[in-house]
């Protein structure tokens, strides 16, 4: 057994898409609530920082009031640099964890603690604390789905968007990396840039659900879609792509790739987004291993379903959901994290410079 393997936790024990999803209102009643919503916002110096995969009515609010919809790599952008004096973030936990420790001098609320991530909860800082002392010749590296400790105890986060560009910058530093927590992507990495990487054994349980066999079958049925994945997915699945990529350079790809059929492999909160931009396409979900009523994951996090309005308005009204992380902690996962925006930040300028 490798010593990645050893120390990896599975998580098998998760809620089903099916159970946390929350009906959202309609019609009079869902428009008195969003009303509410914008009022509170505005009176609490408020903005709403959302991401892809959350309910379509939260982006569209997101948007419509002057916050922001996004992958976490630039939700965390637009919440480190808007002056809102309160970020609410609707997506996960490590989301509005890393919203605060980028800002610990403003408040920082979520629809719903309890929406957390597959990779946070497989990747615990005992273990992973653990796992790096084995390895002290290595940089760590991780992804930023994890928590605020074991942001603590890296070297750079990275998303999936600025991942192989960061981690070839330190290859060609002679850097020898430990990734945590996701696999897949990982593999994905060191294929890519040819880094010496030492893997932890996590994955996303809905990337991981996406199957090649299936897609191939589907591919047959839809021979002109043009396939698009997310590198949290198994191999199997990437070997497939027409393009593989974070969430907003597959939402790039629907608007400007010469195609009308999309096979999209990653969370199905994604098409809101997609078909804002790219109203005339059509977007087909990657088959999965789940089947309708029986499927815990399909192509919906569990987690970000738990995200809806009324869990949004009831953290306004009564302050609950509220985001603290210990100010040690927050002083040192801060670093890696503005190692990467520092990085990204260069990058942009020197693309703009070379245009």
């Amino acid at each position: 057994m490798s010593i990645d393997t050893l120390y990896a936790t599975p998580v098998t024990d998760y809620p089903r898409t099916a159970d946390v999803e929350r009906p959202e209102p309609a019609g009079a009643e869902r428009a008195a609530l969003e009303a509410r919503i914008r009022e509170l916002l505005k009176a609490q110096d408020a903005v709403l920082v959302a991401h892809y995969y959350v309910d379509d009515a939260l982006q569209a609010l997101a948007e419509s009031s002057g916050g922001y919809v996004s992958d976490s790599l630039d939700m965390a952008r637009f919440g480190h640099e808007h002056p809102a004096s309160t970020l609410i973030v609707a997506g996960v936990r490590f989301m509005g964890e890393t919203a605060k420790i980028l800002n610990p001098e403003k408040r920082v609320l979520m629809p719903e603690l309890e929406a957390t991530c597959s990779l946070d909860l497989g990747c615990p800082i005992d273990r992973f604390a653990a796992f790096c002392d084995q390895h002290p010749d290595r940089t760590v590296v991780v992804y930023a789905n994890t928590s605020a400790a074991v942001k603590a105890r890296a070297d750079w986060m990275v998303t999936s968007s600025c991942a192989v560009d960061i981690v070839a910058h330190l290859r060609d530093q002679g850097q020898k990396i430990l990734w945590a927590p996701d696999k897949h992507l990982g593999a994905y990495i060191k294929e890519q840039t040819g880094a010496d990487m030492l893997l932890w054994d996590g994955a996303c349980i809905v990337h991981e659900e996406f199957k090649g066999a299936e897609l191939e079958a589907l591919r047959r049925q839809h021979p002109k879609a043009r396939v698009l994945v997310h590198p949290e997915s198994p191999a199997s699945v990437i070997a497939q792509a027409d393009v593989v990529g974070s969430t907003s350079r597959m939402v790039q790809a629907v608007r400007d790739v010469d195609a009308d059929e999309f096979i999209v492999a990653t969370d199905r909160g994604i098409f809101h987004k997609m078909r804002q931009l790219a109203p005339g396409k059509r977007l087909i979900e990657a088959p999965t291993a789940g089947k309708s009523a029986t499927c815990r994951s399909c192509a919906h996090c569990p987690w970000m379903a738990m995200n809806s309005l009324s869990a949004l308005l009831h953290a306004l009204e009564t302050g609950a959901g509220e985001i603290h992380v210990d100010p040690v902690i927050g002083a040192r996962a801060r670093l890696p994290i503005e190692r990467m925006l520092d990085f990204t930040r260069r990058q942009k300028l020197q693309t703009a410079g070379d245009a």
